[in-house]
């Protein structure tokens, strides 16, 4: 046993302490985890401000008025007077018919009247005489009431000579077709020699361009607005032309009487001068409409908003901490967005906001040379009309 204790004198030589694993560990203290770096962020104030209500829609071009131009009597066509495309004025002359029979039919019906004038002239002359030898006693009463009685008789053949002839010189002058309205002769579908049937052949189609109307569609609650500003007749309207085609000003014209129950939208349409002919039926234009104006509304840009599970929300940066709040996005203009649920003047998360969890530390950067403008991310989430999106925690 004596080699046992002097191993052990060995190990432990006299006077020293040996620290054990656990002694160590209960010296050092308790381990700290890492601190989370501060995610770097822009920011942006809110604002308050009047903000005014934009409606944007896609309007549909649609004339005032197109007429199909069409004969009132069975004919043949003697004359075309326009080209196609050219502008007429309401009332100039575009197609000859075929008339010969009547202007025979007219002056039949001129040779009738005079006749029956000459029957009535001369049937006054009768009365005449007899009402003087009624005077004379050599003719009674009868005879004179009989003389009376062929007067009124021819006075109303004369009449309905006049009237007949009328109608003759009507149905004449339907041989000359003239433009309904002013605008522009579309394709023309006949030719000198046609024949044509009453009211069922078209001839062409004069539609208006001078003004022109624009329709499109509001969603239903807009409906007030739309009406109120169309009784005060202060509605601009705005038409944006394709491949930067300008910009024309109109006015609002016209509110449907009944809401879409399919889409929940009212039609409504918007009248525009256009002289240079810039609007063409059919055609497809961007729509601005001022629907009211906010006022003292919180204004923050459209960036800033998340669209989460959740609802959008905004991060505002609080003592240097990054806080969610849940807003509502009441309007949306462009690049802002008028909101509830933040206060004007706190800071909002502009750019970095996709790093950040509720109560992230954050360090404040200047904007991109220092111009106010967001970074790459936050401009490709500002398009007009989009909110950001991300998984909000």
């Amino acid at each position: 046993m004596a080699w046992v204790t002097l191993g052990t004198a060995l190990l432990a030589p006299c006077g020293d302490k040996v620290d054990t694993p656990s002694t160590a560990i209960a010296a050092s203290g308790p381990a700290k985890a890492p601190a989370s770096p501060a995610v770097p962020v822009t920011t942006v104030r809110a604002r308050q401000q009047d903000f005014a209500v934009m409606l944007q829609a896609i309007g549909t071009v649609a004339p005032v008025a197109s007429v199909d131009v069409k004969p009132q009597v069975s004919s043949v066509v003697t004359k075309v007077l326009v080209t196609e495309g050219q502008f007429v004025r309401a009332g100039q002359p575009m197609f000859a018919l075929d008339s010969r029979s009547d202007e025979a039919n007219v002056a039949k019906m001129r040779a009738q009247m005079a006749k029956d004038q000459a029957s009535l002239a001369d049937a006054r002359r009768q009365l005449e005489r007899s009402k003087e030898l009624l005077r004379q006693n050599f003719v009674s009463q009868g005879a004179v009431d009989a003389n009376q009685t062929t007067v009124e008789a021819q006075a109303a053949a004369v009449d309905g000579d006049r009237a007949a002839l009328e109608a003759a010189r009507v149905a004449l002058s339907y041989a000359k077709v003239v433009a309904p309205s002013s605008g522009r002769a579309g394709a023309i579908n006949v030719y000198p020699g046609t024949a044509v049937q009453a009211n069922q052949t078209t001839l062409v189609t004069v539609t208006q361009l001078d003004p022109i109307d624009v329709s499109f569609s509001l969603p239903q609650r807009y409906l007030n607005n739309a009406i109120t500003a169309l009784n005060q007749g202060k509605s601009p309207v705005a038409a944006t032309l394709p491949e930067g085609g300008g910009e024309l000003a109109g006015k609002l014209q016209f509110v449907d009487n009944a809401i879409d129950a399919g889409t929940g939208t009212v039609k409504v349409k918007a009248r525009f001068a256009n002289p240079a002919s810039k609007l063409w039926p059919g055609a497809f234009v961007n729509v601005n409409m001022n629907a009211g104006l906010l006022k003292d509304a919180i204004v923050i840009p459209v960036a800033t908003v998340i669209q989460s599970t959740r609802g959008p929300i905004v991060y505002v940066v609080e003592n240097g901490k990054a806080v969610l709040r849940p807003v509502k996005v009441l309007e949306m203009r462009g690049d802002d967005a008028a909101v509830t649920g933040v206060k004007a003047g706190e800071k909002i998360v502009l750019d970095g906001r996709q790093n950040l969890r509720p109560d992230s530390a954050v360090s404040e950067r200047p904007q991109d040379g220092g111009s106010g403008k967001a970074g790459p991310a936050a401009s490709a989430a500002s398009a007009p009309g989009r909110l950001a999106k991300t998984s909000a925690p």
